[in-house]
């Protein structure tokens, strides 16, 4: 989900398209962001590419993979408020990860 944006950054700008054209359609909470819209778009390739390599961590079954996952679906709740519409989705699919993480490596453990 991360990535789209920063596939589509290359089109926009090879369009010559400005990003209060692009910034229209959204809800951002914090001006911040309609000013800095490209900057965002850049920024979501660096999020894409973490997640990539948590996965890739997690597939191998490496313990850095589990914990870059957690950071990954934490930060993007954390987030998810100031990217109104899309930040819907991507907090019901991070904090289901992040659930399911928490199951896979706490499951039946008790608590003492």
């Amino acid at each position: 989900m991360e990535g789209l944006p920063f596939l589509g950054l290359g089109f926009v700008l090879a369009l010559g398209i400005n990003s209060e054209t692009v910034s229209r359609g959204f809800s951002f909470i914090v001006a911040f962001f309609n000013e800095h819209l490209f900057l965002m778009m850049a920024m979501s390739g660096l999020f894409a590419a973490r997640r990539i390599l948590a996965s890739i961590g997690l597939l191998k079954n490496r313990m850095w993979g589990y914990a870059l996952s957690v950071i990954n679906c934490s930060v993007a709740l954390v987030l998810m408020i100031f990217m109104l519409p899309a930040g819907i989705a991507d907090g019901i699919r991070s904090g289901a990860a992040l659930l399911l993480l928490l199951v896979a490596r706490y499951g039946k453990t008790a608590i003492h």
